[in-house]
C-alpha cells in the first residue's frame, strides 16, 4: 500500500526541487515526490523524504546516538532556546526554518515551538535521525539529504537556516537563504565536555583553531551580528554520561574498555558553545 504523504512534509513541497535534474515542483505520487521530468524519490513509511541518491555519507547519527536519551533529560535545553532564540527573533511566524544536519529534529522542534505559524524542514543522512525527525514536530518535515552536496531547495526558500553541531556547506546555506533571512550556527568552544575528554582520550578533540576556520568558510557569504556564549556546568548520572557519549562523534572512537561501564565517567561536564546570528552579504 502506498505511503500517504505527511501533513508536514506537504506544507513544504514548495521548497524542494529535483536534486537529480534540480527542476521543480515535485510532487506525490503513489507513496512517492516526482519531478516534472519523471525522477522519483520515495516517502518512507517513517514520515521522511529520500532525496538522498549514491553513496550515502558515513557522518550520520548511527544507531546508538540516535537511541541516546540525552536530549530527553533536558541537559542541553539552554542551547536548544538560544538557538531558538536567535532562529526566531523577531521573524515573522509564518517563517521558513530548514534545519541542515538535523539529527533527531530536536533543535528544528524548539524553533518551531517559539514561532507557532512556522513551517520547518530537516536534512539529515540518517535515517535512523529521520524518523524520529519526522515526529519531532507536526509542521516539521525530514529529509534525507547530505549538506555536502548542493541542497535539493529552491533558492531563497528559508527565512531561516539552523545549523547546530553538524557540517556546513556555507555556498548552498547562502544560497536557499532569503536576503533578509539568517544563518544560525551552534558549535562547541574548547570547554565543552572538557571533563569528559580528560577522562575518555578516544573522545574527538575540539580543534583550537575551530573559530578560524568557521570563520574563513562563512566570511564570503555572511557577516555575523551578534554571538552569545553558553556555558553552564551539568550533572551527569552514569546513564546520562554513557549517552552523551554515544550522541556524540566520539561514539566512533571510544572503545567499550574505554568506558570500563562507567566507573570513571565524570559526575559534571561543562557545557559550553558559541552561538551565533549571521546575515547574508
Amino acid at each position: 500500500m502506498p505511503v500517504s504523504l505527511p501533513p508536514a512534509l506537504e506544507l513544504s513541497l514548495d521548497l524542494l526541487r529535483c536534486p537529480t535534474c534540480r527542476t521543480r515542483p515535485l510532487h506525490p505520487d503513489r507513496g512517492a515526490l516526482r519531478c516534472p521530468v519523471g525522477h522519483t524519490f520515495d516517502i518512507a513509511r517513517h514520515g521522511y523524504a529520500g532525496l538522498l541518491t549514491g553513496t550515502r555519507a558515513t557522518s550520520g547519527d548511527d544507531a546508538a546516538m540516535v537511541r541516546a536519551r540525552f536530549l530527553s533529560a533536558g541537559t542541553y535545553a539552554p542551547i536548544r532556546e538560544v538557538g531558538a532564540r536567535l532562529a526566531a527573533d523577531p521573524m515573522s511566524e509564518q517563517a521558513t526554518v530548514v534545519d541542515a544536519g538535523c539529527g533527531t529534529g530536536y533543535y528544528l522542534a524548539g524553533v518551531l515551538d517559539h514561532l507557532p505559524g512556522a513551517r520547518g524542514l530537516g536534512l539529515d543522512t540518517s535515517v535512523r535521525a529521520l524518523r524520529s525527525a519526522a515526529r519531532a514536530h507536526e509542521r516539521g518535515a525530514a529529509v534525507a539529504w547530505d549538506v555536502f552536496r548542493p541542497l535539493p531547495l529552491v533558492d531563497g526558500a528559508a527565512d531561516a537556516v539552523l545549523n547546530v553541531f553538524a557540517p556546513r556547506n556555507p555556498a548552498e546555506f547562502h544560497r536557499v537563504l532569503r536576503p533578509t533571512g539568517r544563518l544560525i550556527v551552534v558549535r562547541p568552544t574548547g570547554r565543552h565536555l572538557a571533563e569528559l575528554r580528560g577522562r575518555l582520550p578516544g573522545m574527538v578533540t575540539i580543534d583550537p583553531a575551530k573559530e578560524q576556520r568557521l570563520h574563513r568558510a562563512l566570511d564570503p557569504f555572511f557577516e555575523a551580528s551578534v554571538t552569545e556564549q553558553v556555558e553552564y556546568p551539568a550533572t551527569l548520572s552514569e546513564l546520562d554520561a554513557l549517552d552523551l557519549v554515544a550522541m556524540t562523534p566520539s561514539a566512533r572512537h571510544v572503545s567499550r574498555a574505554d568506558l570500563n561501564e562507567g566507573r570513571f565517567l565524570p559526575d559534571q561536564v561543562t557545557v559550553s558553545v558559541l552561538a551565533t546570528a549571521y546575515q547574508p552579504r
